[in-house]
């Protein structure tokens, strides 16, 4: 079914060909004509499916033309997905006279006041800063008649859930209600019971399976050799783009370091960096300024990159749900991509909670030619951080491209 069987308007639908969609995912198949129909929604999808324009095409064709106050509101849980949903808003209303701004913490006041004050249908929004205007009496949500909390179970993994209830609150009660997340769990239907009324209910694959589009595989190693495999990889993959995931800022750090020793370009995105160095690592990636970006989970649901052709997890993630979320950055709209894990023998645990998670086994590999060492535990008082890494065979099936 194409876009235009869907019931979205003229100039919607001039945007999402400028943008370059073609045919709906299932998620936006789904999702359009239950919001266009005006009820409440409650929707989960892989990452990566395009959960965005399920919400924004409808919205912009239910606004229809601007009003100088704002009727949509939309949460998110972190600045990164606040920019990249308000962008994705501006492309597909640039044929309209809507309107959007997006607030979230990191910068100055001034331009998001400025923006406010000047009249907006759509405000794109984190949480904290939200409540900083609300207090200031900048913003009111008296006009809100869609609200939308997107990825809510990230929101109330970083502890968001007081807060969004506060703002639900302030919210008129005569509204719709949309929520979008990857996952499910009870706690959103905590939220669901008093912030929804008889939501329709979409769900696109298992919650907990990995994207289809994915090849995935894990790359046992000794823990002092990460590194070294990570280097071995790089050089024996035909890659276009590669992220790079560790638990920690400092691990992160040292990784982009000794990368940028190795001759790599190198973009680094954690919480410690500033709002202006997170911004230019996104878009320096995203332009391809940067073949390589290293990054905390704080990446795994708050970057949408378009092209990301491997990620690879440094480090094995705390938690099974940050698996599912970090390989969903490639694979992305159906296109094929590769994660890879590497692991170490204190990892195991871990790679069983994964796998139980998702419900399947991960297959092993290892790098033809690479001189392993025995793998031992780690030592008992490693150096601070997360350091000595691993790409693989494009394509999933053992078949390495490009570089020799």
């Amino acid at each position: 079914m194409p876009f235009k069987a869907l019931h979205l308007s003229d100039p919607v639908l001039r945007g999402v060909q400028a943008a370059g969609y073609t045919d709906p995912t299932p998620i936006q198949l789904r999702a359009i004509p239950a919001v266009l129909g005006g009820g409440d929604l409650i929707a989960s999808a892989q990452t990566g499916t395009g959960k965005t324009a399920a919400f924004a095409l409808p919205i912009l064709t239910r606004l229809g033309k601007h009003a100088p106050r704002p009727r949509v509101l939309v949460l998110e849980p972190t600045r990164e997905l606040a920019a990249q949903v308000e962008t994705s808003f501006r492309d597909f209303a640039r044929f309209t006279d809507l309107r959007t701004v997006a607030v979230f913490g990191g910068v100055g006041y001034g331009f998001q006041r400025q923006e406010l004050k000047r009249g907006v249908d759509i405000v794109v929004a984190t949480p904290g800063r939200l409540v900083d205007y609300l207090k200031e009496g900048t913003i009111n949500l008296r006009d809100i008649s869609i609200l939308v909390l997107d990825e809510v179970d990230r929101m109330l993994d970083m502890g968001f859930l007081p807060v969004v209830k506060d703002i639900i609150g302030r919210c008129p009660r005569e509204r719709q209600t949309l929520f979008f997340s990857a996952t499910v769990p009870p706690e959103i239907q905590a939220i669901a019971s008093f912030a929804v009324r008889n939501p329709t209910r979409v769900e696109i694959g298992r919650a907990r399976s990995v994207n289809e589009s994915v090849n995935h595989a894990l790359y046992p190693v000794a823990w002092e050799q990460k590194f070294d495999l990570l280097l071995a990889l790089l050089e024996r993959t035909d890659f276009d783009s590669v992220l790079v995931f560790s638990r920690t800022k400092h691990g992160a750090d040292k990784i982009a370091r000794k990368l940028k020793s190795a001759n790599h370009s190198v973009a680094v995105l954690h919480a410690n960096r500033s709002q202006n160095q997170r911004l230019e690592a996104l878009a320096g990636f995203k332009s391809g300024k940067y073949e390589i970006m290293v990054a905390t989970d704080i990446a795994a649901r708050g970057i949408d990159v378009a092209g990301v052709s491997h990620v690879i997890n440094y480090d094995v993630p705390e938690n099974p749900e940050d698996y599912v979320h970090r390989i969903g950055r490639t694979g992305r709209a159906q296109a094929v991509g590769d994660a890879f894990t590497l692991v170490t023998p204190e990892n195991a645990g871990d790679i069983r909670d994964i796998q139980r998670f998702i419900g399947a086994k991960i297959p092993e590999l290892r790098l033809e030619g690479f001189d392993y060492k025995p793998l031992a535990p780690r030592p008992a008082q490693p150096p601070r951080g997360s350091l000595p890494g691993q790409l693989r065979p494009h394509g999933g099936g053992g078949r390495w491209r490009g570089r020799r």
